[in-house]
């Protein structure tokens, strides 16, 4: 079915038709959200080798945060977000993963096994860094890419193609 709208409002072509429906509420609720939703999903990604978390829970963390500045702003909003390109955070977050697995193979280990250095920071005192958190953040961009290219193909899916399915 088509949608009506009134005569004196003529859609300019390319206009996203989100715009006539924006709510200040849910645009305050995304601005306030945001920031702390991103944190949130870094945190995961930084807690996931001790904790319950990691790449994937803190991607799906980060792909709610995009998936809210669309339903707030449009497709727009989020191209201006994130510029980037899906397939490239993809694609880069299957290379660091891989390249993360196949690593341990060169050293006569098994392959993913993880490994551990520990740093003296100074102020801060020794700190573990964990190969598996490399690990972790490959599939985070693996899970962010998948969100954003998710979304941006709902956000493509336009009024002349409702049209033309319906």
């Amino acid at each position: 079915s088509r949608r009506s709208r009134p005569a004196d409002r003529p859609v300019e072509e390319g206009a996203d038709v989100r715009r006539e429906r924006r709510s200040a509420i849910l645009d305050a609720g995304i601005t306030v959200a945001s920031g702390p939703i991103l944190v949130f999903s870094l945190f995961l990604l930084a807690a996931g080798h001790n904790q319950p978390g990691g790449g994937f829970a803190g991607g799906l963390v980060a792909g709610v945060a995009v998936l809210l500045a669309w339903a707030g702003g449009g497709i727009e909003l989020v191209r201006r977000i994130v510029p980037l390109r899906s397939s490239a955070l993809m694609g880069s977050g299957l290379l660091v993963a891989t390249l993360t697995a196949l690593a341990p193979l060169m050293l006569d280990l098994s392959f993913l096994e993880s490994g551990y250095v520990e740093v003296a920071v100074p102020l801060i005192g020794d700190v573990k860094l964990v190969s598996a958190v490399l690990f972790d953040i490959g599939v985070y961009l693996l899970v962010v890419g998948m969100s954003l290219g998710l979304v941006r193909a709902l956000g493509e899916f336009g009024p002349a193609e409702e049209e033309a399915t319906s």
